[in-house]
Order: structure tokens, then sequence, then C-alpha cells
């Protein structure tokens, strides 16, 4: 019976160090496949930075909503965004980002913003000048009265009227734009001698609403807005069937041809305003990245010293772990891929520290279990089982407060939060998985309690009676 206890337990051992040596192999390439993709310019999976470590340009602007319905403001912003995407990888940005950003929910006024960080751009006015291109297209109906009363003098009273506006929005945007296209006007063969104009075809959406307005309005004129100035204004004979219109208002036929282009760019669907610009030279983003992963290599180096020296043995195996835990973040920084910025990075090495919290539960739980008596495998297993919820609880809150900053926050807090809120999850599960693994592979011990009682005495910390 013996012998075949014996036997269980050198095949429960054998299939703990064949776990161990398991987590060994893949936090070791899993490290290598870091260093493969850092090492080299070419890399397949290479770090994304953000534009306080690479340089760059960040741009905020505000979308004006103001007369738009509430329930399509969220997907105007949207069409927005990718309008203003395909301006900016047209002149050769790498990666750029355009995110939409909602004010917050307690706020009395709900702004809508949009942010453009362009990596590499530096040149904030010339910046401001490409994006600035796209154009606002708007067609509005003219109100003859209104427009009469606008260029009214003083009165025989000596008042003036106050001007009414005597433009009606009609809803019709370059938001349904289709395609546009340079012109000439009454040419035959595309003569150049002919007035240069853009010939604009809308979506099906789009024709639909241009032919309702046409028809409603028939006798009226309905004015063409670009950039909020209005270029054009023809007088409406028919309904206008079949979605496509003309704009012409004097163009030569570069402007024309600029225009046309403009528009298959991407017409804005809302106009938008400059409302801050903040450009971060590659130099400094540089120097930011440096103090960054030094403040990281410090922080580990000083949390592994400190578990081995108070630990020894169990802190070691601790320490093998954050070094996997660290091999973990850092793939999957390159994996999702993760933006890294300066925020991104404190919210890493915090986690660094966060990360030994839960070992040092773990471990003091262990050295109760194995003063009283329990052998090292059986002292892990309970101090692990007994610590869980204190684990747990602090992870959970910790998770919680990185959903809220992420979910509430800027551009700027989220990147902390996305990291940091990564870096609890990842250390949760390397202590419960790799620290537990290693530990329970570690030969077998158990304290002699007598040894033990003697230290006490002599310590001074127990009083024979």
């Amino acid at each position: 019976m013996s012998k075949e206890k014996e036997k269980e337990g050198g095949s429960e051992t054998f299939i703990r160090r064949f776990h161990a040596f398991s987590v060994l192999v893949l936090i070791g390439v899993i490290g290598f496949f870091v260093y493969s993709n850092t090492v080299n310019e070419e890399a397949k999976y290479p770090f994304k930075l953000g534009l306080d470590l690479a340089g760059g340009s960040h741009l905020v602007y505000e979308a004006d909503v103001s007369k738009i319905a509430p329930e399509e403001v969220g997907d105007l912003m949207n069409v927005l965004r990718d309008v203003i995407e395909r301006r900016v990888n047209i002149f050769g940005v790498s990666e750029p980002i355009v995110q939409v950003e909602s004010s917050s929910f307690v706020s009395d006024e709900r702004v809508e913003r949009l942010v453009v960080e362009l990596p590499g751009v530096t040149d904030v006015s010339e910046a401001v000048k490409e994006i600035g291109k796209t154009p606002l297209l708007e067609f509005r109906l003219v109100d003859e009265i209104a427009l009469a009363n606008s260029y009214a003098t003083t009165t025989a009273t000596g008042t003036v009227p106050l001007p009414e506006d005597p433009f009606i929005d009609t809803g019709l945007t370059g938001r349904y734009l289709a395609s546009a296209a340079l012109e000439f006007a009454g040419g035959n063969g595309g003569q150049l001698s002919n007035e240069p104009i853009v010939s604009i075809v809308f979506n099906a959406e789009g024709a639909a609403l241009f032919e309702t307005i046409t028809r409603d309005h028939t006798g009226q004129s309905l004015a063409i807005f670009l950039d909020g100035e209005m270029i054009s204004s023809p007088r409406i004979n028919e309904a206008i069937v079949g979605g496509r219109a003309i704009i012409s208002g004097g163009f030569t036929p570069e402007e024309a041809r600029e225009l046309a282009k403009n528009l298959n760019f991407g017409a804005l669907p809302v106009p938008i305003e400059l409302a801050s610009t903040q450009t971060v030279g590659a130099s400094l983003g540089e120097e930011v990245l440096q103090k960054g992963m030094q403040a990281g290599v410090f922080g580990l180096s000083l949390v592994i010293l400190f578990m081995v020296l108070w630990y020894r043995l169990p802190g070691l195996v601790a320490g093998v772990s954050l070094l996997g835990y660290v091999a973990v973040m850092l793939a999957l920084f390159k994996l999702i891929p993760v933006t890294l910025t300066a925020a991104g990075l404190a919210g890493f090495v915090l986690s660094l520290g966060m990360a030994v919290d839960a070992n040092v539960l773990v471990f003091e739980r262990m050295k109760e279990e194995y003063r009283s008596g329990q052998k090292s495998n059986e002292a892990a297993r309970v101090g692990f089982a007994r610590a869980w919820s204190a684990i747990r609880d602090g992870n959970v809150t910790s998770i919680l407060s990185a959903i809220l900053l992420f979910w509430f926050g800027t551009s700027l807090v989220k990147g902390f939060a996305l990291v940091f809120g990564l870096g609890v999850v990842v250390s949760m599960l390397s202590a419960l998985l790799v620290t537990r693994t290693l530990l329970l592979a570690l030969p077998e011990s158990q304290i002699d309690k007598s040894t033990l009682l003697s230290k006490l005495y002599n310590s001074g910390l127990i009083v024979k009676k």
C-alpha cells in the first residue's frame, strides 16, 4: 500500500513539474516573440506609439449639432469621422487616429468633439489647412420676403427692421452626396471656353429628398452653400428626378476640379470648428519614452528585489511570475494593438506595483499554514484558497475603476485606463496560474515544530512557563 502511495506521489510530482516546465517554456516563447518584434524594424507586430511618444499633431474639433435631431447625432458623427479619416489618409500620414468624443452625461449641454491625431506631422497649420479643404455642402430654400427685409435700410420713422434669416434649412447636405464631377455648361466635347460647373449625384436617400424639395417648392430659389458661403441660387422650375444637381458659381476650371475632388473625398455632414491644437516634437517624445522605460525597469527591479529579500524562494518564484506578466503585457500591446502613450506607460508602471499584491496576500497565508505544521505544497494550496476572496475583491474594484475611467474619460485618460485595467487582469491571472504552478513544483518541505519553538524561545517571542 505504501508503495502504491509513493508511486502516486511520484506521478503527481512529475505532473506538477511538467506543468511548471511548460509555463516557463511558454514565458520564454512569449518573451522571444516580444524581443524579436522589437529589435526588428520591419517586424509584423511593432509597438504602436501615441503622439506624446512618437511626435506629431493633436487636433480637437467641435461639431455644431444644434440643428441635428438627438437621435441622428451619433450616426452623423460617425459619418464625420469617416470623412475626415479618408481626408487625412490622402496626404500620407502614417496610422492617423480619428475618433469621436462626447461630453460627459452630467454636462448641461452636450458637446460633440472630433479628435484627430497625426503622427509625424508637426506643422499644425498645414494639417489644419489640409483638413479644412473638405467642404461643407448645404442646400437651403430662399425666403424672398425675409431676404428683402434683410436688405432694408432706415424707414420713415428712423427704425431699421430686424432682419430675418432668409434661408430655410432643407436637411439636404453633403452627407447624401454619392459623387461629384467637373463638367462644362453647354460644352461639346469638353471645350474649355464654356463655364466650368460641378455636377453632383445624390445617393438614393438624398435623391428622394431632393425630389421632394423641388416638387414642393417649385418657383422658389434653392441656394447652394459651400462652407457657409452661398455660391449660387438657382430657381426651381420643376421637380428634379434622379438625384442630379449642378453647382455653378463662376469657377475657374481649376477651382471646379478642386471642388469636385474635395466633394468626392467627402463633404462634411455637420460643420466643425477647430477648438485646440497640440504639437509634440519627435525628440521630446523619444525622451518621454526613454524615461518611461527606465521607470518600468527600475520599478520591476525593486519589486523583485523586495520579494526575494522578504520571502526568499517563494519571492524568487514571484519574480519569475512578474517577468512572465511583463512579457504577456508587452505581447498584448503588440497584438491588440494598444496605442501606448505617456499616460499608458504610467498605468503600466503602476500595475507593476499592484501585480505583486496578490503574491503578498498568498505568501502571508502560506506562512501561517506552514508555521502551523502543514507541508509546503499543502500550505501553498490552502494559502491560495484563503487569499482568493481578498485578491478577487481588490482586483474587481480596480477593474471597475478602469472601466469607468475608460468609459467617461478623454482620449488621454482612456490610454491610462486601458493599460491599467489590462494590467490588473493579467497580474491576477499570473499570480493564480503562474505563481501557483511554480510553487507546487518546488520540493516539498515541512517545518520542525520543535525547531520553530526553540527559535521563538530564543527570540523572546514566547516565554517558558
